[in-house]
Protein backbone atom coordinates (compact mmCIF):
# COMPACT_ATOMS: atom_id res chain seq x y z
CA UNK A 1 0.00 0.00 0.00
CA UNK A 2 1.23 3.62 -1.14
CA UNK A 3 2.59 5.45 1.76
CA UNK A 4 0.35 8.77 2.24
CA UNK A 5 1.74 12.44 1.19
CA UNK A 6 3.01 14.55 3.83
CA UNK A 7 0.34 17.30 4.80
CA UNK A 8 3.33 19.42 6.53
CA UNK A 9 6.66 19.36 8.00
CA UNK A 10 6.15 18.01 11.59
CA UNK A 11 4.67 15.02 9.11
CA UNK A 12 8.26 14.49 7.55
CA UNK A 13 9.68 15.00 10.95
CA UNK A 14 7.90 12.40 12.53
CA UNK A 15 8.87 9.78 9.42
CA UNK A 16 12.53 10.70 9.93
CA UNK A 17 11.94 10.10 13.70
CA UNK A 18 10.97 6.37 12.66
CA UNK A 19 14.06 6.08 9.98
CA UNK A 20 16.34 7.55 11.88
CA UNK A 21 18.61 5.86 15.07
CA UNK A 22 17.51 7.98 18.33
CA UNK A 23 21.32 9.58 18.29
CA UNK A 24 21.21 10.77 14.76
CA UNK A 25 17.61 12.22 15.24
CA UNK A 26 18.21 14.05 18.08
CA UNK A 27 21.82 15.40 16.55
CA UNK A 28 19.55 17.01 14.18
CA UNK A 29 16.47 17.98 16.30
CA UNK A 30 17.79 19.27 19.34
CA UNK A 31 19.76 21.93 20.41
CA UNK A 32 22.25 22.09 23.18
CA UNK A 33 22.32 21.84 26.94
CA UNK A 34 18.49 22.54 28.09
CA UNK A 35 17.41 23.15 24.21
CA UNK A 36 16.25 26.57 25.84
CA UNK A 37 17.16 28.11 22.57
CA UNK A 38 15.14 26.14 20.52
CA UNK A 39 11.77 26.37 22.22
CA UNK A 40 12.11 30.35 22.26
CA UNK A 41 13.12 30.17 18.51
CA UNK A 42 9.20 28.88 17.63
CA UNK A 43 8.05 30.94 20.86
CA UNK A 44 9.37 34.03 18.88
CA UNK A 45 7.03 32.83 15.31
CA UNK A 46 3.97 31.99 17.61
CA UNK A 47 4.17 35.58 19.43
CA UNK A 48 3.60 37.50 15.64
CA UNK A 49 0.41 37.29 14.00
CA UNK A 50 -0.88 38.47 10.99
CA UNK A 51 -3.01 41.41 9.59
CA UNK A 52 -4.56 40.59 6.40
CA UNK A 53 -5.40 43.07 3.58
CA UNK A 54 -8.75 42.06 2.19
CA UNK A 55 -10.33 43.03 -1.16
CA UNK A 56 -6.79 42.66 -2.94
CA UNK A 57 -6.87 40.80 -6.60
CA UNK A 58 -3.80 38.21 -5.45
CA UNK A 59 -5.03 36.05 -8.61
CA UNK A 60 -1.45 36.89 -10.42
CA UNK A 61 0.47 36.17 -7.14
CA UNK A 62 4.12 34.92 -7.09
CA UNK A 63 6.59 34.14 -4.40
CA UNK A 64 9.72 34.85 -6.45
CA UNK A 65 11.96 37.19 -5.21
CA UNK A 66 15.48 38.41 -6.28
CA UNK A 67 18.39 37.96 -4.45
CA UNK A 68 22.37 39.05 -5.36
CA UNK A 69 20.84 39.95 -8.31
CA UNK A 70 19.49 36.25 -9.17
CA UNK A 71 15.49 35.21 -9.27
CA UNK A 72 14.55 32.58 -6.60
CA UNK A 73 11.25 30.99 -7.51
CA UNK A 74 10.49 31.75 -3.46
CA UNK A 75 12.51 33.44 -0.51
CA UNK A 76 13.80 30.39 0.94
CA UNK A 77 16.92 28.68 0.46
CA UNK A 78 18.11 25.46 2.08
CA UNK A 79 20.83 25.88 5.65
CA UNK A 80 24.12 24.56 5.68
CA UNK A 81 23.92 21.28 7.66
CA UNK A 82 26.63 18.86 8.24
CA UNK A 83 24.16 16.00 8.91
CA UNK A 84 22.40 15.51 5.53
CA UNK A 85 24.95 13.13 4.67
CA UNK A 86 24.56 11.29 8.06
CA UNK A 87 20.74 10.91 7.51
CA UNK A 88 20.54 10.00 3.82
CA UNK A 89 23.41 8.17 1.87
CA UNK A 90 25.12 10.88 0.01
CA UNK A 91 21.86 13.25 1.80
CA UNK A 92 23.74 16.84 0.27
CA UNK A 93 23.23 15.47 -3.32
CA UNK A 94 19.74 15.17 -2.84
CA UNK A 95 18.87 18.56 -0.89
CA UNK A 96 20.97 20.24 -4.06
CA UNK A 97 19.07 18.60 -6.41
CA UNK A 98 15.68 18.92 -4.51
CA UNK A 99 16.77 22.78 -4.59
CA UNK A 100 17.71 23.15 -8.10
CA UNK A 101 13.96 21.47 -9.04
CA UNK A 102 12.36 24.24 -6.62
CA UNK A 103 14.27 27.12 -7.86
CA UNK A 104 16.18 27.99 -4.33
CA UNK A 105 19.61 27.90 -3.67
CA UNK A 106 21.51 25.33 -1.94
CA UNK A 107 24.27 25.80 0.69
CA UNK A 108 26.55 23.24 1.59
CA UNK A 109 28.42 22.92 4.45
CA UNK A 110 32.29 23.10 5.48
CA UNK A 111 31.25 19.69 7.34
CA UNK A 112 29.53 17.88 4.94
CA UNK A 113 30.67 14.33 3.66
CA UNK A 114 30.41 14.52 0.54
CA UNK A 115 32.37 17.29 -1.41
CA UNK A 116 31.68 20.45 -2.94
CA UNK A 117 32.95 19.58 -6.52
CA UNK A 118 30.65 15.94 -6.49
CA UNK A 119 27.82 17.91 -5.37
CA UNK A 120 28.35 20.90 -8.15
CA UNK A 121 28.66 18.12 -10.83
CA UNK A 122 25.75 16.18 -10.03
CA UNK A 123 23.23 18.69 -8.79
CA UNK A 124 23.66 21.73 -10.17
CA UNK A 125 21.42 24.65 -9.61
CA UNK A 126 22.35 27.69 -7.19
CA UNK A 127 24.85 26.98 -5.23
CA UNK A 128 26.50 28.76 -2.17
CA UNK A 129 29.34 27.21 0.46
CA UNK A 130 29.20 28.00 4.08
CA UNK A 131 32.86 28.15 5.56
CA UNK A 132 34.43 27.85 8.90
CA UNK A 133 37.63 29.19 9.37
CA UNK A 134 40.56 27.59 11.18
CA UNK A 135 42.86 28.59 13.35
CA UNK A 136 45.59 28.17 10.78
CA UNK A 137 44.01 30.92 7.92
CA UNK A 138 45.80 30.15 5.20
CA UNK A 139 43.75 26.24 5.33
CA UNK A 140 40.38 27.98 5.11
CA UNK A 141 42.12 30.74 2.11
CA UNK A 142 43.19 27.10 0.37
CA UNK A 143 38.90 26.14 0.93
CA UNK A 144 37.89 29.73 -0.73
CA UNK A 145 40.03 29.27 -3.53
CA UNK A 146 38.52 25.31 -3.73
CA UNK A 147 35.11 26.82 -3.40
CA UNK A 148 35.79 29.58 -6.36
CA UNK A 149 37.21 27.06 -8.58
CA UNK A 150 33.82 24.29 -8.19
CA UNK A 151 31.96 27.07 -9.05
CA UNK A 152 30.10 28.01 -5.85
CA UNK A 153 28.19 31.57 -6.48
CA UNK A 154 27.83 32.87 -2.24
CA UNK A 155 30.37 32.65 0.82
CA UNK A 156 28.30 32.44 3.82
CA UNK A 157 31.01 32.46 6.71
CA UNK A 158 29.64 31.40 10.16
CA UNK A 159 31.26 32.99 12.67
CA UNK A 160 29.13 32.09 15.40
CA UNK A 161 30.91 28.59 16.95
CA UNK A 162 34.17 30.20 19.11
CA UNK A 163 33.97 26.90 21.14
CA UNK A 164 32.51 23.48 20.80
CA UNK A 165 28.98 23.58 22.01
CA UNK A 166 27.64 21.87 25.24
CA UNK A 167 24.97 18.97 23.80
CA UNK A 168 24.92 16.87 26.70
CA UNK A 169 22.24 14.50 24.41
CA UNK A 170 24.93 13.79 22.43
CA UNK A 171 27.07 11.68 24.90
CA UNK A 172 23.49 10.19 26.69
CA UNK A 173 23.08 8.48 23.26
CA UNK A 174 26.29 7.37 22.59
CA UNK A 175 27.08 9.98 19.65
CA UNK A 176 29.74 12.46 18.37
CA UNK A 177 31.79 12.88 15.98
CA UNK A 178 34.57 11.19 15.64
CA UNK A 179 32.30 8.10 15.73
CA UNK A 180 32.86 5.35 18.28
CA UNK A 181 30.93 2.06 18.11
CA UNK A 182 29.55 1.91 21.94
CA UNK A 183 26.73 0.10 24.20
CA UNK A 184 24.48 3.11 23.56
CA UNK A 185 24.88 3.55 19.84
CA UNK A 186 25.50 -0.18 18.26
CA UNK A 187 21.53 -1.26 20.13
CA UNK A 188 19.93 2.38 18.88
CA UNK A 189 21.79 1.12 15.08
CA UNK A 190 20.50 -2.32 15.00
CA UNK A 191 17.22 -1.52 15.93
CA UNK A 192 17.10 1.13 12.55
CA UNK A 193 18.25 -1.96 9.64
CA UNK A 194 16.82 1.07 7.06
CA UNK A 195 19.32 3.45 8.01
CA UNK A 196 22.32 1.08 9.07
CA UNK A 197 21.93 -0.56 5.27
CA UNK A 198 21.06 2.24 3.47
CA UNK A 199 22.88 4.92 4.51
CA UNK A 200 26.57 3.69 6.32
CA UNK A 201 25.91 -0.15 4.57
CA UNK A 202 25.47 2.15 1.07
CA UNK A 203 29.13 4.21 2.26
CA UNK A 204 31.27 1.03 3.50
CA UNK A 205 30.21 -0.68 0.34
CA UNK A 206 31.03 2.09 -2.13
CA UNK A 207 34.28 3.63 -0.96
CA UNK A 208 34.53 2.97 3.15
CA UNK A 209 34.20 4.74 6.30
CA UNK A 210 32.62 8.31 5.51
CA UNK A 211 35.19 11.55 5.81
CA UNK A 212 34.87 15.05 5.48
CA UNK A 213 35.38 15.58 2.09
CA UNK A 214 36.09 19.70 2.05
CA UNK A 215 38.56 19.69 4.93
CA UNK A 216 42.07 20.78 3.27
CA UNK A 217 43.41 17.55 2.43
CA UNK A 218 45.98 17.58 5.08
CA UNK A 219 42.84 17.69 7.72
CA UNK A 220 40.38 15.11 5.87
CA UNK A 221 39.71 12.05 7.66
CA UNK A 222 36.61 9.48 8.34
CA UNK A 223 34.11 9.96 10.71
CA UNK A 224 35.78 7.30 12.89
CA UNK A 225 39.76 9.08 12.53
CA UNK A 226 41.14 10.12 15.27
CA UNK A 227 40.91 13.03 17.22
CA UNK A 228 44.03 15.09 17.17
CA UNK A 229 44.43 18.80 18.83
CA UNK A 230 43.53 21.54 15.91
CA UNK A 231 43.02 18.73 13.33
CA UNK A 232 39.77 18.59 13.90
CA UNK A 233 35.91 20.03 13.28
CA UNK A 234 36.88 23.76 13.10
CA UNK A 235 36.43 26.25 16.10
CA UNK A 236 38.23 28.54 16.19
CA UNK A 237 38.48 31.59 19.15
CA UNK A 238 40.41 33.65 17.40
CA UNK A 239 38.35 35.37 14.49
CA UNK A 240 38.48 38.98 13.94
CA UNK A 241 36.97 41.59 11.60
CA UNK A 242 39.49 41.25 10.11
CA UNK A 243 39.65 37.99 8.93
CA UNK A 244 36.92 39.41 7.24
CA UNK A 245 38.26 42.10 5.57
CA UNK A 246 40.72 39.23 4.07
CA UNK A 247 37.97 36.82 3.02
CA UNK A 248 36.30 39.94 1.19
CA UNK A 249 39.38 40.79 -0.57
CA UNK A 250 39.78 36.93 -1.80
CA UNK A 251 36.10 36.50 -2.64
CA UNK A 252 34.56 37.94 -5.62
CA UNK A 253 30.86 36.78 -5.18
CA UNK A 254 28.64 37.64 -2.30
CA UNK A 255 30.50 37.41 0.77
CA UNK A 256 27.47 36.70 3.79
CA UNK A 257 27.79 36.73 7.55
CA UNK A 258 26.10 33.94 9.48
CA UNK A 259 25.28 34.35 13.41
CA UNK A 260 24.57 37.49 13.37
CA UNK A 261 22.29 38.60 16.58
CA UNK A 262 22.74 42.22 16.90
CA UNK A 263 22.95 46.05 15.18
CA UNK A 264 26.13 46.39 15.74
CA UNK A 265 27.51 43.41 14.57
CA UNK A 266 25.59 43.93 11.43
CA UNK A 267 27.10 47.33 10.98
CA UNK A 268 30.73 46.18 11.49
CA UNK A 269 29.57 43.22 8.71
CA UNK A 270 28.86 45.98 6.70
CA UNK A 271 31.57 48.30 6.96
CA UNK A 272 34.08 45.16 6.17
CA UNK A 273 32.70 45.13 2.51
CA UNK A 274 29.72 42.27 3.91
CA UNK A 275 26.71 41.77 0.85
CA UNK A 276 24.53 40.42 3.13
CA UNK A 277 23.87 39.43 6.87
CA UNK A 278 21.96 35.65 8.57
CA UNK A 279 20.21 37.01 11.52
CA UNK A 280 21.19 33.39 13.22
CA UNK A 281 21.95 31.50 16.36
CA UNK A 282 22.94 28.51 15.18
CA UNK A 283 19.12 26.98 14.93
CA UNK A 284 19.81 27.00 19.15
CA UNK A 285 22.58 24.26 18.79
CA UNK A 286 25.56 26.50 19.99
CA UNK A 287 24.67 29.01 22.99
CA UNK A 288 21.35 28.00 24.80
CA UNK A 289 20.36 30.92 25.96
CA UNK A 290 20.58 33.17 23.18
CA UNK A 291 17.91 35.48 21.73
CA UNK A 292 15.54 34.09 19.39
CA UNK A 293 16.88 35.52 15.38
CA UNK A 294 13.33 36.45 14.76
CA UNK A 295 13.52 38.43 18.20
CA UNK A 296 16.72 40.20 16.77
CA UNK A 297 15.50 40.71 13.26
CA UNK A 298 13.54 44.12 13.63
CA UNK A 299 16.86 45.62 15.19
CA UNK A 300 19.17 44.41 12.60
CA UNK A 301 16.86 45.06 9.73
CA UNK A 302 16.26 48.75 10.63
CA UNK A 303 20.44 49.19 11.11
CA UNK A 304 21.62 47.52 7.86
CA UNK A 305 18.36 46.71 5.85
CA UNK A 306 19.68 49.85 3.42
CA UNK A 307 23.16 48.33 3.20
CA UNK A 308 23.01 44.76 3.29
CA UNK A 309 20.56 41.94 1.87
CA UNK A 310 19.14 40.53 5.78
CA UNK A 311 18.07 37.18 5.84
CA UNK A 312 16.80 34.70 8.85
CA UNK A 313 18.00 31.13 9.57
CA UNK A 314 16.40 29.12 12.06
CA UNK A 315 12.78 27.39 12.97
CA UNK A 316 11.03 27.96 9.49
CA UNK A 317 8.69 24.81 9.81
CA UNK A 318 5.87 26.88 8.10
CA UNK A 319 4.70 29.20 5.14
CA UNK A 320 3.72 31.86 7.70
CA UNK A 321 7.12 31.44 10.11
CA UNK A 322 8.15 32.54 6.15
CA UNK A 323 6.24 35.52 5.85
CA UNK A 324 6.66 36.85 9.04
CA UNK A 325 10.36 36.95 8.75
CA UNK A 326 9.73 38.85 5.62
CA UNK A 327 7.77 41.10 6.53
CA UNK A 328 10.21 41.81 10.10
CA UNK A 329 12.75 43.00 7.63
CA UNK A 330 13.66 39.76 5.97
CA UNK A 331 14.76 39.42 2.63
CA UNK A 332 15.18 35.61 2.35
CA UNK A 333 14.79 32.68 5.06
CA UNK A 334 17.29 29.25 5.64
CA UNK A 335 15.70 26.32 6.07
CA UNK A 336 17.33 23.22 7.51
CA UNK A 337 15.79 21.03 9.64
CA UNK A 338 12.79 21.26 7.55
CA UNK A 339 14.29 20.27 4.23
CA UNK A 340 16.21 17.81 6.25
CA UNK A 341 13.11 15.71 7.79
CA UNK A 342 12.49 15.46 4.19
CA UNK A 343 15.81 13.87 2.94
CA UNK A 344 15.56 11.79 6.03
CA UNK A 345 12.19 10.44 5.68
CA UNK A 346 12.48 9.90 1.44
CA UNK A 347 15.94 10.77 0.23
CA UNK A 348 15.35 13.42 -2.77
CA UNK A 349 11.75 13.18 -3.25
CA UNK A 350 11.67 13.61 0.73
CA UNK A 351 13.21 16.81 -0.27
CA UNK A 352 10.95 17.69 -3.10
CA UNK A 353 8.21 17.21 -0.56
CA UNK A 354 9.64 19.37 2.17
CA UNK A 355 9.74 22.36 -0.17
CA UNK A 356 7.02 21.94 -2.31
CA UNK A 357 4.92 22.06 1.02
CA UNK A 358 6.93 25.44 1.98
CA UNK A 359 5.91 26.66 -1.12
CA UNK A 360 2.23 26.25 -0.71
CA UNK A 361 1.78 27.25 2.48
CA UNK A 362 3.72 30.76 1.21
CA UNK A 363 1.58 31.27 -1.90
CA UNK A 364 -1.64 30.69 0.80
CA UNK A 365 -0.26 32.70 3.28
CA UNK A 366 0.16 35.36 0.27
CA UNK A 367 -3.08 35.02 -0.82
CA UNK A 368 -4.53 35.73 2.63
CA UNK A 369 -2.79 38.15 3.44
CA UNK A 370 -3.56 39.87 0.13
CA UNK A 371 -0.26 40.36 -1.07
CA UNK A 372 1.05 39.22 -4.76
CA UNK A 373 4.13 39.91 -4.09
CA UNK A 374 7.08 39.52 -2.01
CA UNK A 375 7.18 43.54 -2.02
CA UNK A 376 4.05 43.48 -0.64
CA UNK A 377 5.11 41.73 2.84
CA UNK A 378 5.66 44.85 4.59
CA UNK A 379 5.61 45.53 8.64
CA UNK A 380 2.35 47.10 8.86
CA UNK A 381 1.47 43.68 7.75
CA UNK A 382 2.16 42.28 11.46
CA UNK A 383 1.08 42.47 15.15
CA UNK A 384 3.94 41.69 17.89
CA UNK A 385 3.64 40.42 21.62
CA UNK A 386 5.85 43.66 22.45
CA UNK A 387 5.74 41.68 26.32
CA UNK A 388 8.29 39.60 23.61
CA UNK A 389 9.19 41.80 21.67
CA UNK A 390 9.90 44.85 23.39
CA UNK A 391 7.78 48.02 23.93
CA UNK A 392 9.49 50.18 20.79
CA UNK A 393 10.81 47.73 18.35
CA UNK A 394 12.66 49.66 15.74
CA UNK A 395 11.58 49.63 12.05
CA UNK A 396 13.46 49.35 8.93
CA UNK A 397 13.82 52.76 6.97
CA UNK A 398 13.22 54.65 10.09
CA UNK A 399 10.65 54.87 12.74
CA UNK A 400 6.89 53.73 11.67
CA UNK A 401 4.97 56.31 11.26
CA UNK A 402 1.47 54.80 12.31
CA UNK A 403 0.93 55.39 15.97
CA UNK A 404 2.04 53.06 18.68
CA UNK A 405 -1.48 51.76 19.33
CA UNK A 406 -2.18 51.02 15.37
CA UNK A 407 1.18 49.58 14.82
CA UNK A 408 -0.20 47.11 17.56
CA UNK A 409 -3.49 46.22 15.73
CA UNK A 410 -5.63 48.13 18.48
CA UNK A 411 -8.24 50.63 17.82
CA UNK A 412 -8.07 54.28 18.93
CA UNK A 413 -10.67 53.35 21.57
CA UNK A 414 -8.94 50.07 22.60
CA UNK A 415 -6.00 51.88 23.10
CA UNK A 416 -7.27 54.39 25.45
CA UNK A 417 -9.77 51.52 27.55
CA UNK A 418 -5.89 49.95 28.08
Amino acid sequence: MSRLPALNISDLRRRAKRRLPKGIFEFVDRGTEDDQAVRNIRRAFDRVSLRPRVLVDVSARTPAVEVFGQRHAMPVAVSPTGAAGLIWYEGEIALAKAAAKAGVPFTLSTASITSMEKVAEQAGGRLWFQLYMWPDRSMSHELVRRVGAAGYEALIVTVDTAATPNREYNRRNGFALPFRFNRLNTLDILCHPAWALGVMGRYLLASGMPRFENFPEELRRSLMGPTVPGRGLPKNDSLTWDDLKRLRDMWQGPLIVKGILRADDAVSAADCGADGVVVSNHGGRNLDASVPPLQALPEVAAAVGERLTVMLDGGITRGSDVVKALALGARMVFAGRAPLWGVASDGEAGADEALRLLREEIDRVMAFAGCARVADITRDMVRLDYGFFGQEPPWPGGRNPEPRQARAGLTQEAATAV
